[in-house]
């Protein structure tokens, strides 16, 4: 047999073997993707509904487009209503919806690409880089030529919280990746260092930082929804609407490369490539999403888990109905934080890391004893 007779027939076989993974990822699961697909796109509407309608305020959606319809506006009320649904309610449902589906896919991505549930763009720095580079802008970009802020405008902090995750991601797959090879436990316990490596430096801005710019720090560290505007929504907006586009195209590799990067090169993937474009989608989405809502964990290690249980694997489904759940997720732990303690509000953030701690909590003691240790 010629050489390249044996390599047409690997490249048989591969096309074989990817064919069958990509057909049979969830095995009889697929027909329930389908459905919890369909479920969760009706819940998504539902909840984006019942955001808009939702808070401290008694105003009402349904009277405001009864207003519209009718065209009356006789009534302080009426305006009063337009103004906190249309203003205040409305971009921030729209941009809450976004980051959650964002942050919930992003998971889901990082933890295909790497073949371990447990990564997380929290966990590994990613979200701690992007507020690093949001907490720079805030701190040193009244030092940056004027025409360059002029021109950047509302695109300014996102930007930089997206510089600040790529950088990020680009070191830890640098150091996790060794002759092609990724390290899980080197990728977490190099995630460990650079978010403590991230705080280190944060910390420094904020000594350097005034009254007011310690103000907008703040709100990093809590992590809230609350102050959303169409500029934001439109600044932050795009860039984690790219993100959730680009990403379901790399399902198929991401399925082949759970059987190994070896093996998903000689099905024909581009593997280089997958992880680049991937880094880079997680980056943007994460970055953009820290750059307007500041720290949220844990919903990108809590999603794809719960619906792994319930899909499968298959990257097909899991990223959509991911994108799809995290958005409700966001929406969910949003409400609860405007109304818990209303007319006051409190930290999304705190509401993500107090259902998803003993949760990955759970996963750990689970893998404990799956694994004997």
């Amino acid at each position: 047999m010629s050489l390249n007779d044996a390599v047409r027939g690997n490249s048989a076989r591969g096309l074989s073997l990817m064919r069958s993974v990509q057909s049979r990822p969830a095995g009889d699961r697929t027909a329930i993707a389908r459905l919890t697909l369909a479920v969760l796109a009706l819940v998504s509407l539902v909840a984006l509904a019942v955001s808009i309608t939702t808070g401290a305020s008694d105003a009402s959606a349904l009277n405001v487009i009864g207003a519209l319809f009718t065209g009356s506006d006789d009534t302080a009320l009426s305006m009063r209503d337009h103004i906190i649904v249309f203003d205040i309610r409305m971009p921030r449902a729209l941009l809450g919806f976004l980051i959650g589906a964002g942050l919930a896919m992003s998971g889901a991505v990082m933890q295909g690409l790497f073949r371990n549930p447990l990564a997380d763009p929290a966990l590994v720095g990613i979200s701690s880089g992007s507020a690093l580079g949001a907490v720079l802008m805030i701190v040193l970009g009244a030092s940056l030529p004027p025409a360059l802020m002029i021109a950047l405008g509302a695109f300014a902090l996102p930007i930089a919280a997206f510089a600040g995750g790529l950088l990020t991601t680009l070191l830890l797959y640098r150091i996790a990746t060794r002759g092609g090879q990724t390290s899980v436990a080197t990728m977490l316990l190099a995630g460990i260092a650079i978010s403590a490596l991230a705080a280190a430096i944060t910390g420094i801005l904020i000594y350097m930082a005034d009254d007011k710019q310690l103000r907008d720090i703040t709100f990093w560290s809590l992590g809230s929804l609350s102050g959303m505007t169409w500029a934001k929504l439109f600044a932050a907006g795009p860039i984690i609407l790219l993100a959730l586009v680009v990403v379901p195209f790399l399902s198929r590799g991401l399925n082949a490369i759970t059987l190994g990067e070896a093996a998903a090169f000689h099905m024909g993937v581009k593997v280089q490539r997958l992880k680049y474009i991937a880094i880079v989608s997680v980056a943007g989405a994460v970055g953009a999403s820290v750059a307007v809502s500041g720290g949220i964990g844990f919903v990108g290690i809590v999603v794809p888990h719960l619906l792994r249980i319930v899909i499968g694997p298959d990257h097909r489904y899991l990223l959509p109905a991911s994108a799809l759940f995290g958005g409700v997720l966001m929406l969910g732990a949003d409400m609860l934080a405007r109304t818990i303690v209303a007319p006051a509000e409190l930290p999304i953030g705190i509401i993500t890391a107090l259902a998803g701690a003993p949760f990955f909590l759970w996963v750990l003691l689970r893998d404990r004893t799956r694994n004997g240790w």
